[in-house]
């Protein structure tokens, strides 16, 4: 069979937890064993409840990231869970169950379980809470680069660069503290070797951008004889 074909038909790598905490309350102990099991061997941590009572007790007291509940002790939820609910359910009581859904954060799979849509549902339902990560900024005291938008500010002033002075300035930024050659630089920016004069142009048109400000401390300093580096104090 040809490789990408048979790439095609392979079966995608259900998801992984990362730690985080699910309890699982079923009536049955077949069911409550299953689930544990499975759960904790895709990476999360499991704790059981086998009465709703004692479901809605541990909700209240111990800090969970999902609940999975079974449908049957649906009378106990007599308050909102304080975190999403996967429900077992049968074909036959879906009907009871889906007024009691609420948007967002309730979702259900129906008996038999199957493994990987439980997995599935349960991914969906944590990556729904989870918070978007904020890209880290490429930053050097008061100074900050944005990759995304290729713009820099000093403090609250923005710098308005060149494309070859925001390349020639993130690369000391990466490197600061560093002495960068003139050649260094050069093939950084440019992907060659330009004559000094191009080289030193292109410095002293960043360095009235970057420390231009009143009473701003000069970030760019000049290393006779070696290059340039970024950082706090002169040479």
């Amino acid at each position: 069979m040809n490789a990408n074909v048979s790439s095609l038909l392979a079966k995608p790598s259900p998801p992984r937890g990362d730690g985080q905490r699910v309890l699982v309350v079923a009536a049955d102990p077949a069911d409550s064993e299953l689930l544990s099991i499975t759960l904790e061997l895709a990476g999360y941590r499991v704790g059981t409840a086998g009465t709703g009572a004692e479901g809605m007790t541990r909700l209240t007291e111990h800090r969970f990231d999902l609940a999975v509940w079974d449908a049957v002790l649906l009378q106990h939820l007599t308050q909102p869970p304080p975190a999403p609910l996967l429900f077992l359910t049968t074909c036959d009581t879906l009907h009871r169950l889906v007024p009691e859904l609420g948007p967002g954060e309730q979702d259900y799979v129906t008996k038999p379980l199957r493994i990987a849509e439980v997995l599935a549902r349960v991914d969906v339902l944590l990556r729904r809470r989870r918070p978007e990560r904020q890209p880290v900024l490429p930053r050097y005291g008061d100074l900050v680069l944005d990759d995304a938008t290729c713009r820099a500010r000093r403090g609250t002033r923005p710098l308005d660069l060149t494309p070859a002075e925001y390349r020639l300035l993130r690369h000391l930024l990466v490197n600061a503290e560093c002495v960068l050659s003139k050649e260094q630089i050069s093939r950084h920016v440019w992907g060659d070797f330009r004559a000094n004069e191009a080289i030193e142009k292109l410095v002293s048109r960043l360095r009235r951008k970057v420390d231009g400000g009143p009473g701003e401390p000069a970030l760019i300093h000049t290393r006779r004889g070696f290059g340039y580096r970024l950082g706090g104090g002169a040479d």
